[in-house]
């Protein structure tokens, strides 16, 4: 099991890399936003941030922009919102990364009125993603989104998408997961349903209502449930703590909360990642 953390983007990235590796983790999960972490400058500190991972033994894992608009209506807007995206994959190449995260898309504006033509211009923007990250390499894996997002939600968002597209595994995000669906029931059906294509985690807490990022132990997921479902599936991957909290000792406790909770369920293993 490899534990990693989020820079944050407002803030230098080799900053972040030193702080986050002071704390202990195995990798930096570099969110690739402006002003700080856009694809521009992290490929004028390539070099520099290759040098730094290596000092301190980490890997990387990209998440690629998240303000970005892959369902709009309006064509120039979408557009411009995926060149975001494929110019982030071309420069995370470079990196060498374990994986790619990417968000599926936001359908807001004038989308949720015409919903069918927002969810074809959402999963066209995932096959030219997915096309591009298969031509350079890169494991892409999707996240699960939150309600108002209004896509790549529940479990049956994601049926065919993973179907059409073998080669992309799941991002389960327990915080998203979990609003809404307080009691763990989604998350567990994800986990449940996808066993075989969980690739990557993103682990925070909540209260069921809004996406929090709490530490863990701070809202109601049930991280017992989740930890002893997903050793059942043999996962055996990469873990990001998306922890935001101003006292980042919070981070390297929900790391410790979460890795006691594994210790401690035994294992049952159907295979591994």
């Amino acid at each position: 099991m490899l534990y990693g953390a989020m820079n944050h983007p407002v803030y230098s990235i080799l900053d972040e890399l030193e702080e986050i590796a002071g704390m202990g983790f195995d990798y930096l999960e570099l969110t690739m936003d402006p002003p700080e972490a856009h694809y521009s400058q992290v490929r004028q500190l390539k070099d520099r941030l290759r040098r730094a991972l290596d000092h301190h033994q980490m890997q990387l894992v990209c998440h690629m922009p998240t303000f970005v608009s892959l369902a709009d209506l309006t064509d120039s807007i979408r557009q411009a919102s995926l060149k975001e995206v494929l110019e982030s994959l071309q420069t995370a190449a470079e990196l060498e990364p374990l994986k790619i995260v990417a968000h599926p898309a936001y359908i807001g504006g004038m989308g949720p009125f015409v919903m069918d033509l927002a969810k074809q211009y959402a999963l066209e923007s995932i096959a030219a993603i997915a096309q591009k990250a298969d031509e350079l390499g890169l494991t892409l894996c999707l996240e699960n989104m939150f309600p108002r997002t209004r896509f790549c939600v529940e479990v049956d968002d994601f049926i065919p998408i993973l179907k059409e597209f073998p080669a992309i595994k799941l991002t389960l995000d327990t915080g998203h997961a979990n609003i809404g669906s307080p009691r763990g029931k989604r998350t567990l059906k994800f986990i449940k349903t996808f066993a075989n294509r969980i690739g990557h985690l993103h682990v925070s807490d909540n209260f069921g209502k809004e996406d929090n990022h709490l530490p863990i132990g701070s809202g109601n997921v049930k991280f017992p449930k989740i930890v002893n479902a997903l050793k059942k599936t043999g996962y055996d991957g990469t873990v990001t703590f998306e922890v935001f909290t101003d006292d980042r000792g919070y981070l390297r406790l929900s790391r410790e909360k979460f890795d006691g909770l594994w210790n401690a369920t035994p294992e049952v293993s159907q295979g591994s990642k």
